[in-house]
Parts: C-alpha cells; structure tokens; sequence
C-alpha cells in the first residue's frame, strides 16, 4: 500500500449557502474562490508517519469544480519535517496514484507551495480554520428540529465517497490572498461543508 489517510476536510467557499458543486452545479457567482484543508488523523505515506499533519490549498475554480482548470496555492503545516511534507505532497499533488490523483487531476495550476503554521480545528461541522496569515474561518452546522447535525450524502462532487458531509455555515471568512495572484475574500454566513475521509492507494 502507497499510502492511507483518514482525518477531516473542510471546504469554505464564497457561495451563499449549501455549495453548488456538491450536486453538480455551477457556483453561486459563475466562480468559487474557496479553501480546502485535510487534516490527517492518522495515516502514512509510503511509510512516512504522516499522522497530525495538514494539507490545504486556496482555489480558483473557473466553473463547475469537475469540470477542472482550478488555479491553487498549496500549504502544508509548519510541524511537518521535510520527509511529511514530501510525502504529503507526493500524495496529494497525485503522484501516487489513487483517490487523491483524481482530485489532483482537477488543478490546472500551481501558483506556490507553502509551509506555515494551520490550525485545523474542526469536528462534525463546527470550529475553526486557520492557515498562516492566509486563512481564517469559522463555522457551525445546521441543525434539525431534532436536535442533529444536518448532513448530505450521497452527494454528486465529493471527495469524500461513502462520508456524509457537515453542511455548515461559515460565520466568517477571511482570506488574504492578494499576494498569490488570487482575490482576497471577506465574507460572513456564507458556506462551509465539512466530512470525514479515508484515502488508500
């Protein structure tokens, strides 16, 4: 086995609520600028214990998410040694094949890869996310009148087979992006979806 992952992935996005690209659709605005972060509970890449670890990028997507061509900056966190964030990237940059090489296979661009400090607290839709100077977010999830977390499953775009994912409500998102080429972003109760994955190869 090349590699397996599980942990949790967040995406917060500028669309208003409930992203489109999760049923197939084109995002609220005809673009998304979005960020998506996948914090490894425990995993290991070609032997390399990658467990506690994050991986993330902002995005830039044209359009429909599977339709590709996304524009990205990649970050990696700062407590990764440099043999973690080899193997990482090798995972998810798809050099390994797998589930990952076909999410990779939707990036047309590399702007940068950074290594910085990322704060990745989040469980069943609800926290926090924060990555350098770059990112900071915050999120809760919808809740049902009886009292549990609403979820989507089964969805047609996810990342996350056989997961249901949080649908959750950012209450804010910051995103200072400038420097990379990508537009900033500043928004409040727009939406956040959160789920769990499990990647082998």
């Amino acid at each position: 086995m090349v590699y397996q992952l599980e942990g949790r992935l967040l995406e917060v996005c500028d669309c208003e609520v409930l992203c489109p690209c999760w049923i197939g659709e084109a995002p609220d605005n005809g673009t998304c600028d979005s960020v998506n972060a996948y914090h490894i509970d425990q995993g290991e890449v070609n032997g390399v214990d990658v467990s506690g670890r994050t991986f993330a990028v902002i995005a830039h997507i044209p359009g429909v998410a599977t339709d590709g061509n996304w524009t990205v900056v990649a970050f990696v966190d700062d407590g990764a040694t440099p043999e973690q964030r080899d193997a990482i990237l090798s995972a998810f940059t798809g050099e390994l094949g797998g589930p990952l090489a076909d999410v990779a296979q939707l990036v047309g661009k590399v702007l940068a890869v950074e290594q910085v400090p990322i704060s990745f607290e989040v469980v069943d839709g609800k926290g926090t996310l924060r990555i350098g100077s770059t990112v900071d977010a915050e999120m809760a999830p919808y809740v049902g009148p009886t009292g549990d977390v609403t979820t989507l499953n089964e969805s047609v775009f996810s990342t996350i087979p056989g997961s249901p994912a949080y649908v959750a409500k950012a209450s804010h998102y910051q995103r200072n992006s400038e420097q990379y080429g990508l537009k900033n972003v500043a928004l409040r109760e727009h939406n956040a979806i959160q789920g769990v994955f499990r990647f082998e190869a």
